[in-house]
């Protein structure tokens, strides 16, 4: 049998790459995407090969309508339809209130982190519904602790971008539970990844992780664990769910 197909948006670095990473050894053939980093991409798909897995490389901008069918159509031919989908790209800009924000910053926010999120599910469903002939599987939207917290200060266009993670994650989850496909989000905390340097200030976890009941960041190998778990048979009976791996933020 062949191996399922899942695919990780963002998958050459942070989470992204330590999903792509747990799913190989957990038997998933891999579509690893990005954006602009094509040498991070490729080597993961690298280290998989090289582990015995299969992996691909996938250039492709979420924000672009025309870029994501173009991805998932390559990832057809590479590897065969997904079965498992991890909407993990995302972007962070430096941090400011929203006083000091313009309309352009907002946009950039909620084209990746929204309408990238949508179109990719889309996508997805279009493969693994049995409405139009699939077999189901499952996808994983990457939220944040921010959908709850609002992150003022910093970063509320992400917070609010991430609230619509979780409100189309919930809908979508339902619209599509009796054609085989479960939808879950993960809700990383304060995670040691290269985001935090987007957002103008890389040691942000350890200035922060005082007020985690925790007392320290998390691992991007820990949000990947959740992320595996939620696509397993293990929750087979969850969907519109959310794990919130944030050490108890």
């Amino acid at each position: 049998m062949p191996a399922p197909v899942l695919l990780v948006t963002g998958g050459g670095r942070g989470i992204g790459a330590a999903t792509a990473l747990l799913a190989a050894e957990r038997g998933y053939a891999v579509g690893v995407n990005y954006r602009r980093d094509a040498d991070a991409a490729h080597a993961i798909a690298q280290r998989i090969r090289d582990a015995g897995g299969q992996a691909v490389a996938l250039r492709g901008d979420v924000a672009v309508e025309a870029d994501v069918v173009a991805m998932f159509r390559q990832l057809d031919s590479a590897l065969g339809p997904v079965a498992a989908l991890v909407n993990n790209a995302g972007v962070l800009e430096t941090q400011m209130r929203v006083d000091a924000m313009d309309a352009a910053r907002i946009q950039r926010t909620l084209a990746t982190n929204v309408t990238g999120t949508l179109l990719c599910c889309r996508e997805a469903i279009r493969r693994m519904s049995t409405r139009h002939g699939g077999s189901g599987g499952g996808i994983v939207n990457v939220s944040s602790v921010a959908a709850r917290t609002g992150s003022p200060g910093e970063y509320v266009d992400y917070a609010a971008s991430k609230g619509a993670v979780d409100s189309l994650t919930v809908g979508i989850a339902h619209e599509v539970a009796a054609e085989g496909i479960r939808v879950n989000g993960v809700r990383p905390g304060f995670i040691y990844t290269d985001m935090h340097a987007s957002g103008g200030e890389p040691g942000r976890v350890d200035r922060v992780k005082a007020f985690v009941p925790l007392k320290r960041g998390g691992e991007a190998d820990e949000v990947a664990r959740a992320i595996l778990w939620l696509l397993s048979d293990e929750a087979s009976y969850t969907t519109g769910s959310f794990i919130d791996v944030a050490g108890g933020r």
